[in-house]
């Protein structure tokens, strides 16, 4: 059987099982369950069509489906979501996502991902904000990846579609980081970043391969590099929620170091300043929410991939990953937060959300060396199912001057 009409198959499976069940504790361990679950555990499965369309990879089709696992408040503390899909490019992908939120301000997530062609993902993400009385927060993300469909303009905010060309981004490494609430809504952060990245061919056949129209003399990175960087920040947070606010200010400022002594590929320093906010009214059916982002990456031969990077479903939505590249972007996102409804489906009840919103950003080697003239703005609509506390399924759709975007995933943008 076409691996088209298997995938169309499994979606209408999908659909017919979907269904609340009453399963019994032991028969759900650690980590799916835990003390704050009930005996029998409530476990809803909700069947979704995936279909996706992005400027690098292209149309994505296939279905999932999610395993949403109840405590005894009736919150979904547990997500387990299996699914296939299929994209010309990178053949058929069979993916494992799961989050696991064991204790109020703990929270963990896995990704397991793996396609017929190049690409790959294997990621585990960590937050803890329960130790020394809630003082201290610890994250931790560990990564292996290959993204085949990786591309490279050239370096400014004028680069040209025509210079477009496609590589496979694989990397390896870790995020480590520790704040330490010095205030009562302030902040002391400290982190330690390692990635290992080389440059291989990707899946992109119709786009010709980095190396073809670029030299890594002037493309610095292209050979491969080593990343082993520190930072320290200052974070001042007033949000109600860490991981779906509706009200509140942030605003975070650092400085990270790399430094060839400690292994890195080449000395430069990043400057990162950023703040959002949050504005609810009508009882949060409509939350104003607007983000300020400022990035300086200063040094010698800093490879392409650690400099300052717009383009993606969380900065410019109207352009693909990596789309703009220079030493240093200015960036503005506003977005309106409308809940058009409550609904319950599945037994599970979800606000389903329109975000019309505006993307306005550039790069440039200089803030003082920015014009009118370089900005991107990227007006378009997000249309979001938001199952509080923990849980965002979104859908982005942003236009840029190189045509639409549409942008699939868990969580907000911002």
């Amino acid at each position: 059987m076409p691996l088209k009409n298997l995938l169309l198959l499994l979606i209408t499976a999908l659909f017919l099982a979907g269904c609340t069940t009453m399963a019994p504790k032991e028969n759900l361990p650690f980590p799916l369950t835990n003390q704050e679950f009930a005996d029998p555990v409530k476990v809803v499965s909700i069947p979704l069509p995936i279909i996706a369309s992005s400027p690098n990879e292209g149309i994505t089709f296939g279905a999932l489906t999610a395993f949403l696992l109840h405590n005894k408040k009736e919150e979904v503390s547990t997500l387990v979501a299996p699914q296939v899909n299929y994209n010309k490019n990178f053949g058929a992908t069979a993916t494992l996502f799961a989050t696991f939120y064991p204790v109020e301000d703990r929270y963990w997530e896995v990704a397991l991902s793996k396609s017929t062609k190049v690409n790959e993902d294997f990621e585990f993400k960590l937050r803890d904000s329960t130790l020394l009385d809630k003082k201290l927060e610890l994250n931790a993300f560990l990564f292996s990846l290959t993204d085949g469909s990786a591309r490279f303009f050239g370096f400014q905010q004028t680069s040209q579609k025509a210079n477009e060309t496609n590589y496979a981004d694989q990397e390896t490494g870790f995020n480590l980081s520790a704040g330490y609430q010095i205030f009562r809504h302030v902040q002391l952060v400290v982190g330690e970043r390692f990635k290992k990245v080389d440059i291989k061919h990707g899946a992109i056949t119709k786009v010709p391969f980095i190396r073809e129209k670029f030299d890594p003399a002037e493309v610095p990175g292209m050979d491969g590099f080593t990343a082993h960087a520190q930072k320290l920040g200052i974070v001042y947070s007033t949000l109600d929620s860490p991981t779906l606010p509706t009200w509140g200010g942030y605003a975070r400022v650092a400085v990270e170091a790399s430094v060839k002594r400690l292994g890195s590929s080449a000395d430069y320093r990043h400057y990162e300043a950023e703040m959002k906010a949050y504005y609810p009214l009508m009882n949060a059916q409509f939350i104003s929410v607007g983000r300020l982002a400022y990035n300086q990456t200063l040094g010698h031969d800093v490879p392409f991939l650690e400099r300052s990077i717009l383009g993606g479903e969380t900065t410019l939505r109207g352009y693909g990953r990596n789309r703009f590249i220079d030493s240093s972007y200015f960036l503005l996102n506003l977005e309106e937060r409308i809940r058009l409804f409550r609904w319950e489906i599945f037994d599970v009840n979800a606000d389903w959300e329109i975000a019309p919103f505006i993307d306005l950003g550039a790069v440039m080697e200089r803030l003082d060396k920015v014009s009118t003239r370089s900005f991107e703005f990227n007006p378009g609509i997000g249309f979001r199912a938001v199952v509080r506390p923990n849980i965002v399924g979104r859908v982005d759709l942003g236009i840029g001057k190189e045509g639409p975007a549409v942008f699939v995933g868990l969580g907000y943008p911002f």
